[in-house]
């Protein structure tokens, strides 16, 4: 398999160079040169394969033979060790729980993998210093899968105060080869500090950079089993399955997007956003307009940039025509976000975080005209994560799962910086 830059189609590489270097020199995102469909036995028997089966045939062409078929399966297998239930709420709506890994968040999956393809083929030819901006889970999942592997430092940068506070002591209790960092700014300056650093002459000529955020190929690859898995477990009208994905910086959605170029038959995808709704005013519009984002409940959502919607519209050659037969785009506001929170709970004994209660209100409007749909959204993270800013809005107690309960009492390690110019003097003074 090679991946090209989307800023200059002729610039290809492999597997191992597009997940080493993150960006192209030139700053683009790498793509994929060639998406071959799955057989349809294959898809056909889903529900007779395991979970590691279906991984390995999925994932294996976007990696080619750079891994050996016994190794990649390994990787797979240790990046997926955990179950993703589907669970039914009503005849036309389901929810896909991802949030049954070690940080109780979607991004487990991407982080393990990425983790352990970067340690693998690296083989401590040198130290590799890996980059990553988060809005809140991708942070935490990194700094998990991440932690104590040998020939890898990881910077993890976050916004101040705009993340919740159990998410920011997942990333900021780390220490050792994990060095937190917290931006005086939003998700989207932390981002462009990561992009400015993997293309800085300097940095580059001095340190071993890649990448840990969805810009890398080995965030979005593994991303792309979830719909899979979905589908595995789908009992009824299986042509007219439709996703509903909250959506931030739109790596997973375009994992949805590339499971139906394998073959899924996926009928539509539903991009669910909060207010930070460039994607959704495009595909109304026609008009692509970034824009600064603004801090909502569903703060992992709040990117106004979203760096992979290129990629989105790559993989449907910018046509929007085309575009408008796949995607849907709705956008939510905070009141209606605890709104779908406490309708879940009472409706259906259902306790959702804010980026899932999304999804589902994503389901819900999409239905009104396409009443015979089967919508499943996705519950991208454990709802106690989210305790702090919900608890005045959900009357009830419940238990705080281990894994959260463990890190509330340990002390930030974080380092604050206002700007680049300060990260980057971080960098070259702490990375070895």
């Amino acid at each position: 398999m090679k991946y090209f830059s989307l800023s200059n189609n002729s610039y290809q590489v492999s597997f191992k160079e597009a997940l080493f270097s993150g960006l192209a020199p030139d700053g683009g995102l790498y793509f994929p040169s060639k998406v071959k469909p799955l057989k349809k036995s294959f898809l056909n028997n889903l529900k007779n394969l395991s979970k590691s089966e279906i991984a390995y045939h999925v994932i294996s062409q976007f990696v080619g033979d750079e891994i050996d078929k016994n190794k990649l399966i390994e990787i797979i297998d240790h990046s997926i060790n955990f179950d993703f239930p589907l669970k039914h709420l009503n005849e036309n709506i389901s929810v896909l729980e991802l949030f049954h890994g070690p940080t109780m968040a979607f991004k487990d999956v991407g982080a393990r993998f990425t983790s352990r393809c970067i340690s693998y083929l690296n083989k401590l030819e040198k130290k590799v210093t890996v980059l990553v901006a988060t809005s809140g889970d991708t942070g935490a999942a990194v700094a998990s899968g991440f932690h104590g592997v040998d020939g890898i430092d990881v910077f993890i940068l976050y916004p101040k105060d705009k993340i919740s506070k159990i998410q920011e002591k997942q990333i900021s209790t780390y220490s050792g080869n994990i060095f937190p960092v917290k931006v005086e700014g939003t998700f989207d300056d932390c981002q462009k500090m990561v992009k400015a650093a993997l293309v800085d002459n300097e940095l580059v000529k001095k340190f071993n950079f890649t990448s840990a955020n969805s810009i890398n190929i080995s965030r979005w690859i593994p991303q792309m089993l979830y719909y899979f898995f979905a589908y595995m477990q789908t009992e009824k009208r299986k042509d007219d399955v439709s996703f509903s994905i909250p959506s931030g910086n739109y790596g997973n959605l375009f994992s949805c997007l590339l499971s139906r170029k394998l073959g899924l038959p996926i009928k539509n995808i539903i991009s669910a956003n909060n207010i930070n709704n460039p994607v959704e005013k495009y595909i109304l519009t026609g008009k692509y307009k970034p824009q600064p984002s603004k801090r909502t409940l569903s703060n992992a959502m709040d990117v106004g940039s979203p760096s992979n919607f290129v990629r989105v519209k790559e993989l449907f050659e910018s046509n929007l025509d085309r575009i408008r037969q796949v995607m849907y785009g709705y956008s939510f506001s905070d009141s209606e976000t605890a709104e779908a929170i406490k309708e879940l709970i009472d409706k259906y004994k259902y306790t959702c975080d804010p980026h899932g209660a999304i999804g589902y209100l994503g389901a819900k409007k999409h239905l009104i005209n396409n009443p015979q749909s089967q919508i499943i959204f996705l519950e991208t993270a454990h709802h106690s994560k989210f305790h702090e800013e919900t608890k005045s809005f959900i009357n009830q107690e419940f238990e705080m799962p281990i894994q959260l309960k463990n890190i509330i009492g340990k002390e930030s390690n974080s380092v604050g910086v206002n700007d680049f110019n300060e990260f980057r003097e971080y960098v070259k003074l702490t990375a070895s």
